[in-house]
């Protein structure tokens, strides 16, 4: 069976993909998915209710992959990094939940930028790490 080149780009990407290019991966389509919604949420779910489901749809999205970033955390090497960034995965999550609940695109803009701010972050550093043999974990571990 012949597969999508588009598919096959993907699974390509994620499998040569370094721990730091994934980490930066997954905070990508959380950023893209925190942006559906809140243009989703600009069209006032509250009013046209045939749009609550795709809202709900992309901030399940992000709540799956920060449920992936907090699986990741080595708090054993990541020590008090790991823990920051645990405590910062549960309030994401909590904060995902309220804005899915109330449809409230403040929340929503809070946690979009901080996921934003971590993002550079990780790009950042996986850049700096890129052909140096050693690779940046702040406390993830995406080994498994």
């Amino acid at each position: 069976m012949t597969q999508n080149p588009l598919t096959a780009y993907r699974e390509t990407r994620v499998k040569t993909a370094s721990p730091g290019q994934l980490i930066v991966m997954l905070y990508d389509e959380a950023v893209k998915q925190c942006d559906i919604a809140l243009e989703i949420f600009a069209k006032d779910v509250k009013k046209h209710p045939q749009y609550i489901e795709g809202a709900h749809k992309a901030l399940s999205k992000v709540q799956d992959i920060i449920t992936e970033l907090t699986a990741a955390l080595d708090f054993e090497s990541g020590g008090e990094i790991a823990q920051n960034l645990f405590a910062l995965y549960l309030y994401f999550n909590r904060e995902l939940l309220a804005a899915n609940i109330d449809k409230d695109g403040s929340k929503l803009r809070a946690i979009r930028g901080m996921l934003d701010e971590l993002r550079t972050a990780w790009a950042t550093a996986a850049a700096q790490t890129a052909g140096s043999g050693s690779e940046a974990r702040a406390g993830v571990n995406i080994a498994g």
